[in-house]
């Protein structure tokens, strides 16, 4: 559905309205396309905190520095008007070492250009240092506070990167486990974060494993040779997420209910994908999806879902249960099932659909609250055990308000709220979920496991 006032504050007199009545200016997204794939500007890399700037010719420096360059953008120690910026904190340490952050960003971050990223790179807050913890700590509330100010469709994330303190070697700052092969893992979360396709993510912490990742053979088609399912794929964001997965070069499967069987065969067939009617609450769902990937899956993503909104005084049971029972029961048991029986292949993904409402909770939806916040808790406690038992990491996205016939239905006030209670004052587009699935699909994604993360513009609701 068309945002008229996006639209509008992007014409002279809308953005002097706008100005004058203190309004939302939400500035248009550059999002991924052949046309725009990637950030204007260069990338600004900068260091903070102990051992900031010393640590250059140490083997996790110089993979970082590889990793950067493989981001698509120049790298540079100086710009007038980046695309990125990219600061190392993990030298970061005590309360004092935080103003090496401000010292580090204060004087560029105004020039950052339109649409522009900034990365903040910690470490895991440590349990037996209580200074670096704290320090490592505020990097969360800084960055959660800076995406909400730098505006004109900019970004701000923090990634946590694993580390331990190395006092003996002064100049290192933080050793990573494996180094350069540490810092390589976070390959494929910097490419996603200083891209288009992240267009609709801000605020977010991520925390990686010292996994290894897997090589990608071809960037160009990073899923060629995986098959790819997704559930509730007929329309909306699991079309878009197909979609994306397809243009990644996966073979996808697309399944949905019977009862969307017409249009579910139209978006497979758009897509060269393989459509698969199928209630995924059927006690046999699990195997008939394995019958589908006799090769086995090498993405494995739950989207289908349903709303049944009532306050719980007015809530009957079967409205409770039928949306627990698609949100939450289901994917815990394909799952377990698919995992069991090893249909989904070692070195395989799956990406769970959670939403800002398991976080934040909502008025008139403890049910599907509940079964979102359940997704929450699965991707935490399988995550871990899934990657040592099966080779397969777990994740999650939490989309926010995104502009779909579901919610093109709601009425207009509460669209307009909802659109613009975040930092980019905007709704997002399927694409943007469909954008973070792919990351998480990723062959070079090992890293990132167990993690659950908003796809929301920064929704001022919830953490």
């Amino acid at each position: 559905m068309a945002d008229r006032y996006l639209h509008f504050t992007g014409t002279a007199p809308g953005r002097f309205l706008t100005r004058r009545l203190g309004l939302p200016q939400p500035a248009p997204l550059r999002r991924w396309s052949l046309d725009t794939p990637r950030l204007e500007g260069p990338l600004l890399h900068l260091t903070a905190g102990s051992g900031a700037g010393a640590g250059a010719d140490t083997e996790t420096s110089a993979g970082l520095a590889e990793v950067l360059a493989g981001v698509g953008l120049p790298v540079v120690g100086r710009a007038d008007r980046p695309g990125a910026i990219v600061l190392d904190a993990t030298g970061v340490t005590t309360a004092a070492g935080l103003g090496d952050v401000h010292a580090a960003l204060h004087p560029v971050v105004r020039s950052l250009a339109p649409g522009g990223r900034v990365v903040v790179l910690g470490t895991v807050p440590s349990p037996d240092d209580h200074h670096q913890a704290a320090a490592q700590q505020a990097l969360e509330g800084f960055v959660r506070s800076l995406g909400k100010e730098i505006g004109r469709g900019s970004t701000a994330q923090l990634v946590r990167i694993p580390g331990v303190r190395v006092p003996d070697v002064p100049a290192s700052g933080i050793r990573l486990p494996g180094g350069g092969a540490t810092a390589q893992g976070a390959a494929s979360t910097l490419r996603f974060l200083l891209s288009p396709r992240s267009a609709y993510v801000s605020g977010q912490v991520i925390e990686l494993t010292d996994a290894t990742p897997e090589p990608v053979t071809d960037p160009a088609a990073p899923l060629a040779g995986r098959t790819a399912l997704v559930t509730g794929a007929a329309r909306g964001i699991g079309a878009a997420v197909a979609a994306v997965l397809a243009r990644d070069g996966a073979r996808v499967i697309a399944l949905d209910v019977p009862g969307v069987r017409e249009e579910l065969e139209r978006t497979a067939a758009r897509l060269g994908a393989t459509p698969l009617p199928l209630d995924i609450t059927a006690p046999d769902a699990a195997d008939h999806i394995a019958a589908a990937a006799p090769d086995g899956l090498g993405v494995l993503v739950h989207n289908a879902g349903i709303t049944r909104d009532r306050r719980l005084a007015n809530m009957p049971a079967d409205r409770w249960t039928s949306v627990v029972d698609v949100n939450l029961d289901s994917v815990l048991r394909t799952t377990d099932e698919l995992l069991k029986g090893g249909a989904v292949t070692r070195g395989g993904r799956i990406v769970a659909t959670a939403s800002i409402a398991g976080i934040a909770g909502n008025n008139g939806q403890t049910n599907y609250a509940a079964s979102k916040a359940g997704i929450i808790g699965l991707v935490r406690s399988l995550g871990p055990r899934a990657a040592a038992d099966h080779g397969v990491t777990v994740n999650a996205v939490a989309p926010g308000f995104i502009e779909t016939k579901m919610t093109a239905a709601v009425p207009f006030f509460i669209r307009e709220a909802g659109r613009r209670m975040n930092s980019l004052s905007q709704g997002g587009l399927p694409v943007d979920v469909a954008e973070a699935v792919a990351w998480f699909a990723q062959p070079d994604s090992t890293a990132v496991n167990g993690q659950v993360l908003r796809v929301c513009g920064q929704s001022l609701l919830g953490a």
